[in-house]
Parts: structure tokens; sequence; C-alpha cells
């Protein structure tokens, strides 16, 4: 996997992201817009996490922390490209990172629904935890 580069997302990534996500991540986000991911990389420049092979994207994470939590959205390998040890290598890169900003733990959002990401997150060391249950409320139409 030395072929492999991670690296952290620029501005000019930002369409060939939302269209890898189209493929490659399962669900879809409100924030899955151009505007949503602008404003993700101008707040936090190093949150959004790419894997590269020979120039193509092959995978992505969400390494967000807000000084309390470490937060972990879009977790996406590219379907012809799974199991080549990529979402571990973007998970390593995610962690460090929270390591480097005093993080203490993360967390990751999953759908219930994607048994094949549950047995990603359980063999990189995640569990659920079955007391917390997510709420939302939508602030715009």
């Amino acid at each position: 996997m030395t072929d492999l580069r991670i690296r952290a997302a620029t501005p000019a990534d930002l369409d060939t992201v939302l269209a890898f996500w189209k493929t490659s991540a399962e669900g879809t986000s409100i924030s899955d817009d151009r505007s949503g991911v602008e404003r993700l990389v101008g707040r936090d420049p190093e949150a959004l996490i790419l894997a590269e092979r020979g120039g193509e994207l092959v995978g992505t994470v969400i390494a967000g922390f807000d000084g309390w939590r470490c937060h972990l959205y879009r977790l996406a390998v590219h379907p012809e490209r799974r199991r080549q040890g990529i979402g571990s290598a973007l998970l390593a890169a995610a962690e460090e990172r929270f390591v480097r900003l005093g993080g203490r733990r993360g967390d990751a959002m999953v759908l219930t629904r994607n048994e094949t990401a549950h047995h990603a997150w359980r063999a990189a060391g995640y569990a659920p935890e079955e007391q917390w249950r997510r709420w939302v409320k939508p602030l715009s139409d």
C-alpha cells in the first residue's frame, strides 16, 4: 500500500469529493453540497481527509474535532477498492489528528442498516453504544 497517498482536501477537490460520495458513500446528508463542504474545509482545513491511489480518489473520512469531542463522518472507500487497507489508513490518519489535537475518544456516525460498515468499524476497534440515540433538528428547509 506504499502507493496510497493520504492528505487533507483542498477547495479544488470538493467537486470530486461530492461526486465520489454519490458512488461510494452510503446515504446522503443535508450537507452534501458544495457550500456545505466548502464551509467544512474553510472552517477546518484538515478535517476532510482523502486517500488517493495513482492520482485517483479512492477514500474519504471527515475527522472533525470541536475542542471537546472527536467525530468521524463520511468514511467511504470506492466499492472496487474495499478490503485493501484504505479505510484503515484513513482512520489511522484521523486518529493521529485527534491525538495531536488533544482528543480522547473518537465516535463515528454509522447508519443502522449499513451492516458492511458495522464490520469495518468493529475491525477498527469501534463499538456501538446502544444507550445513545442521535437526535436531530433541521435548521433550514
